[in-house]
């Protein structure tokens, strides 16, 4: 089973699986770190069921936008269930890798337990470079270190066995290498967050 497959099949069950109030809890203090502003166009890359969605909302409202991308159809589906009621919010079926997007055109794009799943990190950030408006931050997050992720992922699905976050000498590489600056990572337990901004 591939990657896209295994997302597809756990799509059904993720909000109960994954979307606990002790998530909600730390999404609710992570979110304003992230340091959105109201009215910027956010691009919500791997968006899965879209549990950033309301939390980024509240940072750009009300008259900032998201679109929020994923993709796993499952995903993308139940995303839609959840939020396509918010005017705000347009929910898309695309690969970062290969986006059918307008380049150029977000404030900031953010990756919220995405990062480790990307096929090909450099070539991701590259495109989420080509995205982003002069200036525009990325911000890339997960609710474990990087130590704990690749803990994880050792009694998880082979399709995600090996997923890890880069060590923080080897992102800070990929970073610059797709046009990134001023780059903060924090990496400890029960967090990762990445902050950069395109050159």
């Amino acid at each position: 089973m591939n990657r896209k497959a295994y997302f597809n099949k756990v799509a059904a069950i993720w909000d109960q699986k994954y979307c606990t109030p002790e998530l909600e809890s730390f999404i609710t203090k992570l979110v304003p770190l992230f340091g959105l502003r109201t009215g910027q166009n956010v691009l919500d890359v791997g968006t899965g069921t879209g549990i950033l969605i309301p939390f980024i909302s509240r940072e750009v409202a009300p008259s900032g936008f998201i679109t929020a991308i994923d993709y796993a159809e499952n995903m993308v589906q139940n995303c839609r269930l959840k939020h396509s009621h918010l005017k705000n919010v347009s929910i898309k079926l695309e690969d970062i890798e290969e986006p059918n997007l307008p380049p150029e055109n977000y404030d900031a794009i953010t990756c919220f337990g995405l990062f480790p799943h990307l096929e090909n990190k450099w070539k991701a950030l590259h495109q989420m470079n080509h995205l982003l408006k002069s200036g525009g931050k990325l911000v890339i997050a997960h609710a474990l270190s990087s130590t704990e992720i690749r803990t994880r992922h050792k009694s998880a699905s082979s399709a995600v066995l090996s997923d890890a976050l880069p060590e923080k000498t080897e992102m800070e590489l990929l970073l610059k290498r797709a046009g990134f600056a001023d780059i903060h990572i924090k990496d400890e337990t029960g967090c990762y967050l990445c902050t950069s901004n395109k050159r």
